[in-house]
């Protein structure tokens, strides 16, 4: 082992997901000398695209492109007062590694955030009487309006080719999109997806009970695109291998479909793999990074220096690496004091399924996004403060896939075995379900920091996670029950299965309900209740930059990738035009 010191360059970029590839495109273009260093090993699209099969053992349950529990173990507790175990096995949520990042495995939802998720705090304090929402609750407004974001959750549209529906074009609501979506500079680059047999009965019951259905917003693309760095995308076949899987036929939008085939062709680019960032190193004063270190894969010690260092990990890497290199003072919620941790939100999902002897849903010929969705309940949609709750959910029909392993079956059927291989003979294909995906509150109890006791292979240690389930997203699941279940009896099935969360549930680390985890470094306009500001600036060390989940103030119903594309352009921009010619803080504290 060896200490190695490599060239100094212009950005590092740390991960080489989504955020990392956004940024390292947009600054490589501007002239900078960009490196990225991920983790994980080299991924390029030939590694698994056709004829390569799709493995579902392989890559939906051993998580071939997932990170290890070893790699990015992280430990759990449900409050401070009990202690954390770390997690052996990946369960409610599985982060990718390598280059592509999480980037590679998603569905290929791409749906936006309302104006309202945006400045959820104001619609709070404007909506709700004192008293009713928890006391301990900590949401916070994104520290932008949706016309400053809205020309990039437009270009990020184009760079993954947005197939879906229009539904409010610069303030004229559209014929078959989603009324309650903010509005749009442009319609979407693709039309939608076909629908399959579940989602126009889907759609047909949820109009006859006063709600609008929309086909979901999706990545998978519809027909072929070509984005603005020059990418290509495949339309999709409709191979159902998605969620998880990388895509074998170059249509669903990632970080190699969509980015690195162009930057790779850059001469200002380079990137490094199995290269694990341990810590950012400061100058002596703390107020600016010098570089990074990081470990190689024969296990030298090697320092990269960098002008401005771009800390595009997952959410859960972001915030650890803060921790870890001093950035940012941590956060204690006894004290409400630090910010580095907290508004940690994770959310939660449930849904119905309905069994039909006489329909055959071809399961097998879907795309990840393939499905109907309505955006009815989410805040400011419907009377949340009558309710005595906040938070929404998008309410939807998804056929995702027909893999076999994972098949939901009627209530009775043995889980292995003979009886499970007959069930599968009698049921495979005749079920569709109605499934929520909701949003979580922050609260002042929610939140990451650095475990005590228990440490990575290079002896630092691991995140711990303290959350879970409140009061008000429970009242809120079992308001989202009774819909879904409204739905359920229009459908008339044969039986239905339901799973949602009760009044008295808990956290449940080993069951699988999405990878959505947001928070723990957030932007916002002020130092004292925020990390980052709202061009995702260090406000203590001015250049550090940190895309992420890890900037949201809490989760909001939409999936978080059309907000993190944007954000990530957003910041991007805001160093090129201002940071260049001007470095050091960007928004005055």
């Amino acid at each position: 082992m060896a200490n190695i010191t490599n060239d100094e360059v212009d950005v590092v970029v740390v991960g080489l997901g989504w955020t990392g590839s956004l940024m390292s495109i947009e600054l490589a273009q501007a002239g900078l000398k960009v490196r990225a260093l991920e983790r994980g090993e080299d991924r390029n699209n030939a590694d698994f695209a056709y004829p390569k099969p799709a493995d579902q053992y392989a890559y939906g349950v051993r998580n071939k492109i997932m990170v290890t529990p070893k790699d990015g173990a992280l430990t759990v507790r449900h409050n401070m007062h009990s202690t954390a175990l770390p997690t052996r096995k990946w369960g409610a949520f599985v982060p990718g590694t390598g280059v592509g990042g999480s980037g590679l495995h998603w569905t290929g939802v791409l749906i936006r955030p309302t104006p309202t998720d945006i400045k959820l705090k104001t619609y709070a304090d404007q909506a709700y009487k004192p008293g009713i929402l928890q006391e301990d609750m900590r949401i916070g407004d994104f520290p932008f309006t949706w016309e400053e974001m809205e020309p990039y959750l437009d270009k990020f549209d184009k760079i993954c080719g947005l197939s879906g529906n229009t539904g409010n074009l610069r303030g004229e609501i559209q014929e078959g999109g989603d009324p309650f979506e903010g509005p749009r500079s442009n319609p979407y680059p693709l039309p939608a997806l076909k629908d399959t047999l579940n989602c126009s009965m889907f759609a047909e019951a949820a109009r006859k009970l006063g709600y609008h259905p929309f086909p979901n917003p999706s990545a998978n693309v519809s027909q072929a695109w070509t984005n603005p760095y020059g990418n290509q995308i495949a339309p999709c076949n409709y191979c159902g291998y998605c969620s998880k899987y990388p895509c074998l036929n170059y249509s669903k939008a990632s970080p190699q479909t969509a980015v690195m085939d162009a930057l790779k062709r850059m001469d200002n680019f380079d990137y490094r793999v199995n290269a694990n960032v341990l810590k950012v190193e400061l100058h002596p004063d703390g107020k600016t990074a010098r570089g990074v270190t990081y470990a190689d894969a024969d296990g030298n010690i090697v320092f990269q220096p960098a002008k401005i260092v771009v800390l595009a990990g997952f959410q859960f890497v972001n915030v650890r690496l803060m921790l870890l290199s001093g950035i940012g003072k941590p956060y204690d919620p006894i004290t409400e004091t630090g910010v580095v941790g907290r508004n940690y939100a994770y959310l939660s999902n449930g849904g119905t399924t309905l069994f039909f002897k006489d329909k055959h849903f071809n399961p097998f010929a879907t795309a990840g996004a393939t499905g109907q969705m309505f955006n009815d309940v989410s805040p400011g949609n419907y009377d949340g403060p009558s309710l005595g709750f906040i938070g929404g959910a998008k309410i939807h029909s998804s056929q995702a896939t027909g893999t076999p392993i994972g098949t939901a079956l009627p209530k009775g059927t043995p889980d292995w075995g003979q009886g499970w291989k007959e069930g599968m003979q009698d049921w495979y294909g005749h079920s569709m379900k109605i499934s929520i995906s909701t949003g979580c509150m922050s609260y002042r109890g929610h939140y990451v920091d650095l475990d005590p006791t228990y440490k990575d292979p290079w002896g630092q240690p691991l995140l711990r996670i303290t959350f879970d389930w409140k009061e008000n997203e429970l009242k809120l699941q079992q308001y989202l029950r009774t819909i879904v279940n409204n739905i359920a009896q229009e459908l008339s099935p044969d039986s239905y299965s339901e799973s949602f969360l009760s009044m008295d549930s808990h956290w449940d680390i080993t069951k699988y309900v999405s990878t959505h985890n947001v928070g723990g470094a957030v932007m916002g306009e002020s130092p004292e209740t925020s990390a980052l500001n709202r061009y995702l600036q260090s406000w203590d060390v001015h250049n550090v930059f940190v895309p992420g989940g890890n900037a949201f103030p809490q989760n909001f119903q939409a999936n978080p990738t059309a907000l993190i594309g944007a954000i990530t352009l957003f910041s991007a921009q805001a160093i090129k035009e201002q940071y260049l010619k001007n470095p050091g803080p960007l928004v005055q504290a």
